[in-house]
């Protein structure tokens, strides 16, 4: 009987010994927490969007606090609040250019050729694995609003031409919509870039053309009408280096054929019902 007592009786003072270890190396041991930590996630707004670049309101305010990142990094912060929380810790609130999320496609039901039609699960990512969607440019939007349904910020709806339409003043640049969309298309750029490349179709000429009727055609005409250096080709698509080339100005966009190269300017938030067809034919 003394010998069935034993292994229990050994096992329950091993527990008691590691016990009191780990009680005194956590009373000795403990690193105290910075207040100004939980002080400065109370007063984020919460989202855990990762907007920030960081997993979570929390380690963003760990960071914070430890002042390796500036308070206006947090984009879904109001301005009042970035400002209040750089008032509590005695820092500036720094300045960040405000980042929206932009579609390389212009390709809706009305410009890109539709090779068969779609029927399955309700997801872009589904059609994209299943069949491609049915849309003759592989490249482009397939319209079925996955980016819609990730955006928490309600900043992205779909029009009646297929394509999701970002609200610039409800948008937060966090990255819902550019992990949801299998095509990668979005993108996070600042809202002052008013000059923009609605195209990602690899081809050029009326190899592209007749895939969507908004495709760039690699004409390069953007290049010759933009200021030196801004706009280069390539894989038969302009892009636009701000930092390499003069001021961007609408000049570039004025003999695009196909409308695939857009001026950005006073931005409104449309109805579906009353988006334009922005396509040539």
């Amino acid at each position: 009987m003394d010998s069935v007592l034993v292994a229990p009786a050994i096992m329950v003072g091993l527990g008691l010994f590691f016990g009191a270890i780990l009680a005194v190396s956590q009373r000795f041991l403990k690193v105290e927490e910075d207040p100004r930590i939980e002080g400065t996630n109370d007063m984020l707004p919460g989202n855990n969007c990762g907007a920030c670049g960081e997993p979570g309101c929390l380690p963003f305010a760990e960071k914070l606090v430890a002042g390796s990142v500036d308070v206006s990094s947090c984009t879904v912060a109001s301005a009042d609040d970035v400002e209040l929380i750089a008032e509590y810790l005695q820092v500036d609130a720094g300045e960040q250019e405000k980042l929206v999320a932009r579609l390389r496609c212009g390709g809706g039901g009305r410009q890109a050729q539709q090779i068969a039609e779609y029927q399955g699960f309700d997801s872009c990512r589904a059609a994209a694995v299943v069949s491609g969607g049915g849309k003759g440019c592989a490249w482009g939007c397939l319209g079925l609003a996955d980016c819609e349904v990730a955006c928490t910020f309600d900043a992205i709806h779909m029009n009646d031409n297929g394509l999701p339409q970002v609200d610039t003043e409800k948008c937060m640049a966090c990255p819902d919509c550019v992990a949801a969309c299998p095509k990668d298309l979005f993108e996070l750029r600042p809202l002052s870039q008013k000059l923009y490349v609605q195209c990602n179709i690899p081809l050029s000429g009326e190899v592209a053309t007749r895939l969507c009727a908004t495709a760039c055609d690699a004409c390069e005409k953007c290049v010759a009408d933009a200021a030196p250096g801004l706009i280069h080709m390539e894989n038969g698509l302009p892009v636009i280096d701000y930092s390499a080339g003069g001021p961007a100005a609408p000049e570039a966009i004025f003999r695009c054929p196909t409308n695939s190269i857009i001026w950005l300017e006073n931005e409104q938030f449309q109805d579906q019902e009353n988006v334009p067809d922005r396509g040539k034919t």
